[in-house]
């Protein structure tokens, strides 16, 4: 009997197209795409699928947008190394936000270098709040978002829920698909975002709201976030 060995892109993408809160993406070499699902297609602001293939991300989403995707892509295809579950908050052309975990890895050809490279963006699911795993970490919830700018640590917040870090963890991961550690960042993340749309105080006061002694560790760690400076983020989301 004939076994399947690889799938094609075309199969991939098939595949992908019927699993809606999911972004899948294969691309060339150089950073170009090759196969997308339609929901990628979709949230590019696009039509036909035709309109994305062949082009990299700045030719469709803008030189400030695509440049971060792009960069991202340059240090995959030329380390050969990938990343897996890296929380990211995705800004859309039409400058909605969206928060999600992403996965790419390096494609490598038969002479052993790398000839793209692969990727998914899975959506967060929303919580489901009325669960007896959300009752046993609500506290523990409810003391990180008050004390946000202290930055409690994890033990700590452990601590609070009653329970040893490691339970604590699956609980998170039950309730939010995230460990604590990242969903203490899209806490932080998620309320900088937030003040650099609704308020006019600066980037410094921000990273100090948001539990960031230091300004440039807080720009650093909210560009790996978003692939965008706290300057252009404020400026693209309020010029939407």
């Amino acid at each position: 009997m004939d076994t399947v060995t690889e799938l094609s892109n075309l199969e991939l993408q098939a595949l992908f197209d019927h699993i809606p809160d999911i972004v899948f993406f294969v691309k060339d070499d150089g950073g170009r795409y090759t196969a997308a699902n339609r929901t990628l297609v979709e949230r590019c602001g696009l039509r036909a699928r035709a309109e994305l293939l062949g082009r990299r991300p700045s030719e469709v989403l803008g030189e400030t947008l695509g440049r971060s995707y792009e960069t991202q892509d340059e240090t995959v295809l030329t380390t050969g190394e990938g990343f897996v579950n890296q929380l990211e908050l995705h800004v859309m052309p039409s400058r909605d936000t969206g928060w999600c975990l992403t996965t790419k890895m390096p494609l490598v050809g038969r002479d052993g270098s790398t000839a793209g490279l692969v990727g998914v963006s899975r959506d967060l699911r929303i919580p489901d709040v009325r669960s007896d795993d959300f009752s046993h970490i609500a506290d523990a919830i409810a003391y990180a978002e008050e004390n946000l700018f202290r930055r409690p640590g994890i033990r700590e917040l452990a601590n609070v829920a009653g329970m040893s870090v490691y339970q604590l963890d699956r609980r998170m991961q039950r309730v939010f698909g995230l460990t604590t550690g990242q969903w203490v960042l899209k806490n932080r993340i998620g309320h900088a975002s937030r003040l650099l749309v609704d308020s006019d105080i600066g980037i410094a006061e921000v990273a100090l709201a948001a539990g960031y002694a230091d300004q440039s560790a807080f720009t650093r760690q909210f560009r790996r976030s978003t692939g965008l400076a706290p300057s252009q983020y404020r400026s693209l989301r309020r010029n939407c």
